[in-house]
């Protein structure tokens, strides 16, 4: 594949913003900024006066520090994604306030989203991954039926909107690899699915929950083939998780994404190359029923026996 500009291959990052502070992330980002990379941050725009078990390490937008950084880094070119209203579920109403505090401060909805967790308002979540019925069965054997069941896209439910992401929306996250090039799993992206009426258009990420992770799937051979292959990778992370220790960039990261910065890679945010794709695509792909069975065949299998 051919790219902007005579650029050999696509990378980007989608940063969960799980466990995310200003302090644990702003050097990264400092760090991306300095080579040239401009990538994706998801926020939570809503407190979460509730409390969370799991996820009170983070830090919201109605935390003024990280609303200013978060404004810093949407000057600098990087993009404002949403990751839920905030940390736990919210019903519709704090949904919506959520996109519309995003459209005030950053002058449009997100055009990007991504499920978080076991929120209950995430859209076609759990067992609705699956759109094969002989998967979905086989899924939740391998989870010994451990899905909860999430509400976003049920018109019934108090935790739907639906309506508002078809509306607001372009692109959600679903399934992740660990998989370098994500064209070598998902080349079809982003696709739609004719039985997910509330989302757009889906699309696939490499996979890499905390800094450990990431440094081991971005060693140089990969890097070096996706360069060879023309390729595409969007890599799934949280930099919240390790990714800085007192005030400095993790050095193993540093030497990888210094690497990448000197060679010939597009690196814009995640929402940039997906608009490529779609118009290299020429046209909106919709996953037939054929398609659909052999990407989520492919998730399981990578599930199951990914030894990265």
């Amino acid at each position: 594949m051919e790219f902007p500009n005579g650029k050999r291959f696509a990378f980007s990052i989608l940063d969960d913003t799980d466990d995310s502070t200003v302090s644990n992330v702003s050097p990264l980002y400092a760090l991306l900024h300095d080579i040239g990379m401009r990538t994706t941050k998801t926020v939570w725009p809503m407190a979460c006066p509730e409390g969370s078990q799991l996820f009170y390490a983070g830090e919201t937008l109605q935390d003024s520090g990280h609303l200013r950084f978060a404004h810093e880094l949407a000057g600098l070119g990087f993009e404002i994604a949403s990751h839920g209203a905030t940390m736990e579920s919210s019903d519709r109403a704090r949904t919506i306030r959520g996109l519309e505090f995003l459209k005030k401060e950053f002058g449009s909805y997100p055009r990007l989203y991504c499920n978080h967790g076991f929120n209950r308002e995430n859209l076609y979540w759990g067992n609705k991954r699956f759109q094969s019925t002989l998967l979905r069965l086989f899924a939740q054997f391998v989870r010994q039926g451990k899905f909860i069941t999430y509400h976003g896209d049920d018109e019934h439910s108090p935790y739907f909107w639906g309506d508002q992401a078809l509306a607001h929306i372009q692109y959600v996250r679903n399934f992740t690899f660990q998989r370098l090039n994500v064209l070598n799993v998902n080349p079809e992206m982003p696709y739609r699915l004719r039985s997910t009426k509330y989302v757009n258009y889906w699309f696939s990420t490499s996979d890499a929950p905390n800094v450990d992770a990431f440094n081991r799937l971005l060693t140089s051979e990969r890097i070096d083939e996706l360069e060879k292959r023309g390729g595409v990778c969007i890599i799934s992370t949280h930099p919240g998780k390790g990714f800085v220790h007192g005030g400095k960039v993790h050095p193993t990261t540093e030497s990888i994404l210094r690497y990448l910065g000197k060679k010939p890679g597009w690196y814009v945010p995640v929402s940039d190359v997906l608009d490529y794709l779609r118009q290299v695509q020429g046209r909106s792909i919709e996953l037939g029923k054929v398609g659909c069975f052999k990407l989520e065949l492919r998730y399981l299998a990578n599930m199951l026996f990914s030894q990265i």
